[in-house]
């Protein structure tokens, strides 16, 4: 049986037609009507010429009406192609360009500047959904005319492109992580495993992987999952006590978010577990979360859009191996390469970046992909990430891990946020920068947290510069700290 994308929906429309798939606010989409309308749009593109193999882009907010285009595009065997709601039109045309896109469909926030973006990127076919006036064909209203037959692409085949998620192109030419209708099946089947009516809330919105991963990963198990429009913890824990939601996972700052609100303001009794992972997860949030929902577990994952799931750190290794991502997940190989670079093997991995073979070639190697992540192994085979290897900071020939830094420093009781990065100096190479946001009220000096690391890091280490900022740059979908733009705005200051 070919792993193709578009059969998970079309036998959980078969086995539980009347089921909840999908919620968003108070509205909700079985996966009857899900599979339905992908049917029908799908029909309503290929009368427009869109083909298998093509690449289409979606650019919109997270909404239900988003479901059935990425089914349809899946079904027809054309790339799903989302473009960062943020992003402004210039970043958009630029992504758009590259990506050599046959269709362009938005939601209607986005209709009036996706016009601008598909005629300057020479895409043919404009269209929109969910509503609305505006430019380009209304694809909600052409998909009612047509039938909810099912639809079936003969040379659809699983090592196909399914879809291209692209990087926002601000650091340089974008990148798009190619990932099959094969991949993408392998990496959401464990949800099938995990089966039993659990019912998700994702923080994730539907531009980012993540986001579509956990959701095919209900799909598989037949299970519910709850989107939100953004982020808040207000939004977060009104889905989960509105859906009685067993599972929500977080980003670390995202927990931190909710973790200052009213603990009795909800009722989340229903949670069962409670996850975290994609950055740096410190010890004492893992405590806090134990504190604020007893009773539930949680799991420390550690992976990427390229690679997927590579090391998982269960709930009964919390305490006993604080600071790891844990063991390799299931069928993944994992080592360090000499230069102490995470490296994995599993059939996970992207296909390719697109129409970018020297990128590819850099980090796909032998089979292996190179994360561009610094790691450790403990004498259990347990990782952890010490860094990055573009982020290393050399000092006086001396090397430094960013990440390592600012653990030592993290818990001095007037750091709020802390990111460590290397900025140029003419003496030592470059010299240990912490950039800081203070807690509220507080005065934090240089010497100070200097004399605060003594005990926790080498002199080499410790930083001698210190900058205090409102708040780190961080990446809109996953809130990691944004290096190279904190070290852009450094070297505006001098």
């Amino acid at each position: 049986m070919a792993l193709l994308i578009g059969e998970i929906f079309r036998r959980t429309a078969q086995a539980v037609p009347q089921r909840v798939a999908a919620t968003l606010d108070e509205r909700k989409l079985s996966f009857g009507e899900l599979n339905t309308l992908g049917n029908q749009l799908g029909h309503a593109l290929g009368e427009l010429s869109v083909r298998h193999g093509q690449r289409v882009i979606w650019w919109g907010d997270t909404s239900l009406e988003a479901l059935p285009v990425f089914v349809a595009l899946a079904k027809l065997g054309a790339v799903f192609a989302p473009i960062n709601a943020r992003l402004g039109t210039d970043e958009a045309t630029e992504i758009a360009r590259f990506a050599r896109a046959s269709a362009f469909i938005a939601d209607p926030a986005h209709a009036q500047a996706a016009e601008g973006v598909a005629k300057a990127a020479d895409i043919p076919l404009l269209a929109r959904v969910g509503g609305g006036t505006g430019p380009g064909i209304d694809l909600s209203a052409a998909a009612t005319r047509g039938a909810g037959r099912e639809l079936v692409t003969p040379a659809l085949d699983e090592n196909d492109p399914h879809v291209i998620f692209f990087t926002s192109g601000s650091t340089g030419r974008p990148k798009g992580v190619v990932l099959s209708h094969r991949v993408n099946w392998l990496r959401s089947f464990q949800g099938a495993l995990l089966g039993g009516r659990n019912r998700t809330v994702c923080m994730f919105p539907l531009f980012h992987m993540a986001g579509w991963t956990l959701g095919l990963g209900a799909w598989q198990a037949q299970d519910p999952i709850t989107f939100v429009r953004a982020p808040t913890a207000e939004a977060l824990l009104d889905a989960v006590q509105r859906e009685r939601a067993t599972r929500l996972y977080c980003i670390p700052a995202v927990w931190a978010r909710i973790l200052e609100t009213d603990p009795g303001a909800w009722d989340l009794g229903s949670l069962t577990d409670v996850d975290t992972g994609t950055s740096a997860t410190p010890p004492e949030l893992i405590r806090a979360l134990k504190r604020r929902f007893p009773g539930t577990s949680t799991r420390i994952n550690y992976g990427s859009t390229e690679g997927g799931a590579a090391t998982i750190l269960p709930d009964e290794d919390l305490e006993r191996k604080p600071g790891s991502v844990g063991l390799p997940a299931a069928n993944v190989e994992l080592r360090l390469s000499d230069a102490g670079e995470v490296c994995v093997r599993s059939d996970y991995l992207m296909s390719e970046y697109f129409d970018n073979p020297e990128a590819t070639a850099e980090v796909l190697v032998d089979g292996w992909y190179h994360t561009g992540d610094l790691g450790s192994l403990d004498d259990e085979g347990y990782l952890s990430i010490i860094g990055r290897v573009r982020d290393i900071i050399r000092s006086g020939g001396e090397t430094i891990a960013p990440t390592e830094v600012e653990r030592a420093l993290a818990d001095h009781p007037d750091v709020g946020e802390i990111a460590v990065v290397g900025v140029p100096d003419l003496q030592w190479g470059e010299i240990v920068c912490a950039v800081v946001v203070p807690r509220a009220g507080a005065r934090l000096e240089l010497e100070a947290l200097r004399q605060y690391a003594q005990q926790r890091l080498a002199g080499y280490k410790q930083p001698r510069r210190l900058e205090l900022v409102d708040e780190l740059p961080r990446t809109p979908a996953t809130g990691q700290i944004q290096r190279a733009l904190l070290i852009e705005r450094l070297a505006s200051r001098g």
